[in-house]
């Protein structure tokens, strides 16, 4: 029996300035989209600013780029969502979803 779906897209709200939506037309697509309520958790319970808390920063302040909290969450999130060897992290750099999770999304930028 076929199924009866109405709905062409699902409206998830805005991240940023950016809409995000789900569809099933086969653009951009993620197996990660969980990572989403992961990172809103977080936002609500602090975990990662927690965790990030434990740690003292001896690094030059004029050569940082990324803080601890995001080097934290970006472990974190990682391990959630399965990318617990690092090996991956590389290329994940430019992954859309966790672009968002770190709080930078112009680095999910599409080039």
């Amino acid at each position: 029996m076929p199924t009866e779906c109405s709905a062409e897209q699902f409206d998830f709200g805005l991240v940023g300035r950016r809409e995000v939506v789900g569809s099933f037309d086969g653009g951009a697509i993620t197996s990660d989209a969980g990572g989403l309520l992961l990172g809103k958790t977080d936002r609500v319970i602090g975990l990662v600013d927690r965790l990030a808390a434990c740690f003292t920063d001896y690094r030059k302040v004029e050569l940082i780029e990324h803080q601890v909290a995001t080097l934290v969450g970006q472990r974190v999130f990682g391990i959630a969502l399965g990318y617990e060897d690092l090996n991956d992290h590389d290329e994940l750099r430019r992954d859309p979803v966790m672009a968002v999770l770190a709080g930078k999304l112009e680095a999910g930028r599409a080039n």
